[in-house]
């Protein structure tokens, strides 16, 4: 009796279910891209209340201590700062600071810094930032000079410190600016003397005539980097009058002030605090708060809980966040808005659990605040100067006080500085309640009002949806390929056309797939390297440098292929153009994949954003068939033709803004302005648009060129 064969043992039921979604791969990446599009317009119906975390921080659970004194002496500060109009103001200003600070017993000291220009560097993206070295025979203009004032917490042990941080123009203040030191002054003033203070205070005077972020950074890297030496004097006969020396010399304060650089603890946390021009966009005396950082960091929730709250509840604020002004205007937000409304009033009736309740103006101005929210995490490019601390770690954030009425009256004044004094004492004693730094709440999450916030583990669900069909969709095609070309090797084999070289050098052609796919990549990083060369030729309008760029991106790319030797023309079997075109799109699809995963990583609204863009255009992309004339054939080939446009990133970029904001105020350039600031800022969003949207793109091109 024959022996039976035994049988092949089956599957498991997770590779059953992989091949079944392999085989409906096209059905499945419909449904999913659908479902993740449609879960990014549902995330503002999924916001939650923001909540306190840290149990510790207790805010407003005590009475506010500054008093009507310290404001009349900081009204009168303020009015002293107004008052100095010479030429030399700036360094009067630098003066009066310190012999404030010095009259309430704190320590001072004068942090000298040089302008630094954002330039470009290859490691930049990858590395801390630099200690600046002080170059000599440079003219005061060059420089900026911070006023630092320090008081040493009496119940601390002077390893946490707390900053205040207040940008001035020292060439030319403004009243906001004026007003902005007197806040921080009666602040200043009433914690010289408080007993329950446990962190010690700082308060940055920060010198804005090159920049707000760059003093703030300039003192934040000297900080964090000692440099041994003294005070570095600027030679007298190049500045103008009342130098430097006149400062350090003054007999009032020569004894107070130390020519080194003085420092504090562990900063736990860092504010802001900055006076805007009377906005009609508040109905009332309002606060905005700028939060994101480089690279879409975000400050822990819990700090932006204890200002929204301390504002609203304690000092009777209107908070507000930036929002895509646009937006709440859209007839189509305002369609989905009914829509998500009525699906609440449905659910709710099925089962009263079901807490899906938005009203049509709450989703809009949701959707307009969670687009801004998403963009400039995704520009990489803080919003403010507390994208300076983030870069060490530290939470800080932007708060930007705004009266509705004029304060140049004496009483409207003391009623500002009143306000605006009690809302940083609150917060301050909210964050030295804090016996380690900001861990409990969420790091991870986009705004879609001052009080709501969507997290990690909602939003990351429309990216998973969006790249789950990519996996999918390249082992398919690359299983096709591999299983056409097995049938066609043994058709030959049983017709004796072929030998087992033939067979070994077929089931390797995917190699050549991934040579093209590599290639690419490679002239990726090149074209990233490019604002390093460019820097060297000389300033042309923005036009000729995009110009320029597009020239630079094309001859290299051809120039590099004729060195690695890649072809663009397709010859060979008709036979095998059908499996080179699917070998490249499926090795293409999975570099697709991995640089979203890996972007996603490091910042999630680029990855987010660029998987609605080349999601689509990867999986889309086929041969385009140009001898079949079939009403099928033009639709797919219309369909691919129109996502590539639209993945081509400065058409992408001018068909949103010209949505957002109008066609009629479109200009060429502006997208390479755009550009240069993500380099300049070391944003990694620079570093995915160069090495994965970019290649991805031409490898499409490609796909659809390709003979079939």
């Amino acid at each position: 009796m024959a022996e039976t064969e035994p049988a092949k043992p089956s599957p498991r039921p997770i590779i059953r279910i992989g091949l079944y979604l392999m085989s409906h791969n096209t059905l499945v990446s419909l449904v999913c891209c659908a479902a993740g599009v449609l879960a990014l317009f549902f995330l503002p119906v999924l916001a939650k209340n923001t909540y306190i975390s840290e149990n510790a921080l207790m805010p407003g659970s005590a009475s506010p201590m500054l008093s009507s004194d310290d404001v009349s002496e900081a009204s009168k500060f303020v009015n002293k700062i107004l008052n100095l109009k010479s030429f030399s103001s700036g360094i009067r200003i630098r003066k009066l600071i310190t012999q404030h600070i010095i009259a309430l017993g704190g320590e001072a000291n004068y942090h000298k810094f040089q302008s630094e220009v954002n330039d470009f560097h290859p490691l930049g993206f990858f590395a801390s930032p630099d200690p600046q070295v002080m170059q000599e025979n440079l003219s005061c203009s060059s420089y900026g000079v911070n006023v630092v004032g320090i008081i040493r917490a009496p119940r601390g042990d002077g390893k946490e410190a707390i900053v205040m941080v207040t940008p001035y123009n020292s060439m030319k203040i403004t009243a906001g600016e004026a007003l902005s030191l007197g806040i921080a002054y009666s602040v200043f003033s009433l914690l010289s003397r408080v007993t329950w203070l446990a962190k010690d205070i700082i308060w940055l005077a920060a010198d804005s005539q090159h920049g707000e972020y760059a003093s703030v950074a300039a003192w934040l890297r000297d900080y964090h980097t000692p440099v041994f030496g003294g005070f570095q004097k600027i030679d007298s006969q190049i500045c103008h009058e009342g130098s430097m020396s006149e400062l350090e010399t003054n007999p009032a304060t020569e004894t107070e002030i130390s020519d080194t650089f003085r420092r504090a603890g562990t900063m736990a946390a860092a504010l802001v605090i900055k006076v805007a021009d009377r906005s009609q966009e508040f109905g009332k005396d309002g606060l905005k708060i700028y939060a994101e950082a480089s690279n879409g960091q975000m400050p822990n929730l819990d700090l932006i809980n204890i200002v929204n709250y301390l504002a609203v509840h304690g000092q009777g604020l209107q908070v507000k966040v930036e929002k895509v002004q646009s937006l709440s205007d859209s007839w189509g937000l305002r369609g989905l808005g009914k829509l998500f409304e009525s699906l609440g009033k449905l659910a709710r009736s099925l089962n009263l659990q079901w807490n899906i309740d938005t009203s049509i103006n709450d989703y809009v101005e949701g959707s307009a605040t969670l687009a801004s929210s998403l963009y400039n995490q995704a520009l990489g490019v803080p919003t403010g100067p507390h994208g300076a601390f983030r870069d060490y770690q530290i939470d800080a954030i932007t708060m930007e006080i705004s009266s509705q009425l004029s304060t140049s009256y004496i009483g409207r004044q003391n009623e500002f500085l009143m306000r605006g004094g009690r809302l940083v004492e609150g917060i301050i004693r909210s964050v030295n309640n804090l016996l380690e730094k900001f861990h409990q709440s969420f790091f991870l999450y986009l705004l879609t009002s001052p009080n709501k916030f969507v997290s990690v583990g909602v939003y990351m669900i429309a990216f998973a949806l969006l790249v789950v069909p990519l996996p999918l969709v390249a082992a398919s095609l690359f299983s096709d390929a591999s299983e056409w070309e097995s049938r066609t090797r043994k058709d030959k084999s049983i017709s004796g056309s072929v030998d087992k070289i033939a067979i070994t050098y077929g089931s390797w052609k995917w190699l050549g797939a991934a040579k093209t796919v590599f290639i690419v990549h490679l002239w990726g990083a090149l074209i990233t390297l490019f604002p390093y060369f460019y820097r060297h030729i000389p300033k042309s309008s923005s036009l000729a440098s995009l110009i320029i760029w597009n020239m630079f991106s094309i001859i290299s790319l051809l120039i590099l292929c004729l060195i690695l030797g890649l072809s663009f023309t397709f010859a060979g079997k008709a036979q095998s153009q059908r499996t080179q075109w699917a070998y490249l799109k499926s090795v293409t699809i999975a570099a697709c994949f991995t640089g979203l995963c890996i972007m996603s990583v490091i910042n999630f609204a680029t990855a987010e954003i660029g998987a609605l863009l080349l999601v689509p255009m990867c999986l889309m992309a086929v041969p385009l068939r140009l001898k079949d004339k079939t009403f099928k054939s033009l639709l797919r080939g219309a369909c691919n033709l129109s996502m590539v446009l639209l993945g081509f990133l400065p058409v992408a970029y001018f068909v949103l803004k010209g949505a957002l904001e109008g066609f009629d105020r479109i200009e060429i350039g502006e997208f390479w302005n755009w550009m240069e600031a993500l380099w300049k800022w070391s944003s990694a969003t620079y570093v995915y648009i160069c090495i994965v949207h970019l290649p991805c793109w031409v490898l499409c091109i490609l796909i659809l060129l390709h003979p079939c």
